[in-house]
């Protein structure tokens, strides 16, 4: 429990004068910007002084000036700090509804332009969600969403959820597959220990949804580029 001790202990110490200074800057300006880049440096100094370290490939992939919507295979808590701080601009991510109402981190997530979740299943629910992500991507903003929906609990891929690809049709917005791997031998589902290693990140080259006729074959086409970057054994 060492590192992991370590790692939420340098958060903490460094997330109170962050929120202290950045989130009153974030209201009083309107830029939320420091804030986004703050939040970032904390979670990533986090695992660094955990003995957590980062191979990157592919970052130059990623095309300037456009919103994309990052999608991401998902193993571990660990992968949204782990991944967001090496997204170039700011993102913006799907959250459960119940995290906007934690006392100033909260707060932050809304500043922040974070989409809260209602998972009720419902297609109601389900087309505010996409409403509000295709807002968040007209004013510039990446979103970031895990596409399986939940944490592998093996690290092997489990089914894609739908919704982002509705969202992609309905934006227009490139699709940017990425890879993570790694994360799951350092905090597995059901675990708060933390152990150091390797995070690995493989940004893949964007993929146009205007070029699928068909949601399904979008996805098809994106989860085939996420399996191409990571280990066998997780493929399936």
């Amino acid at each position: 429990m060492f590192f992991t001790i370590l790692i939420f202990g340098t958060v903490i110490l460094l997330s109170i004068p962050g929120a202290l200074i950045f989130i009153p800057l974030a209201v009083l300006t309107g830029n939320v910007n420091p804030l986004y880049r703050v939040g970032n440096w904390i979670a990533h100094s986090g695992l660094l002084m955990g003995g957590i370290c980062f191979r990157v490939e592919g970052r130059e992939r990623v095309p300037r000036g456009c919103a994309c919507i990052f999608m991401v295979n998902h193993v571990s808590n660990l992968d949204p700090p782990a991944l967001l701080p090496m997204l170039p601009g700011r993102t913006s991510i799907f959250l459960k509804k119940s995290l906007m109402k934690l006392p100033v981190l909260g707060y932050g997530f809304r500043l922040g332009n974070f989409i809260p979740v209602e998972r009720s299943g419902s297609p109601e629910t389900a087309q505010r969600n996409i409403a509000a992500a295709v807002q968040v991507l007209k004013q510039g903003i990446h979103i970031t969403t895990f596409v399986e929906g939940t944490r592998s609990r093996d690290g092997r891929m489990l089914p894609f959820k739908k919704g982002p690809f509705y969202l992609a049709k309905e934006s227009g917005a490139l699709c940017i597959p990425v890879s993570i791997h790694g994360t799951e031998k350092m905090m597995a589902k059901g675990s708060m220990a933390i152990k150091p290693g390797t995070v690995h990140i493989l940004f893949h080259e964007p993929i146009d949804p205007a070029g699928f006729p068909t949601r399904e074959e979008l996805m098809v086409a994106v989860r085939a580029s996420i399996a191409s970057g990571l280990p066998e054994w997780m493929r399936t």
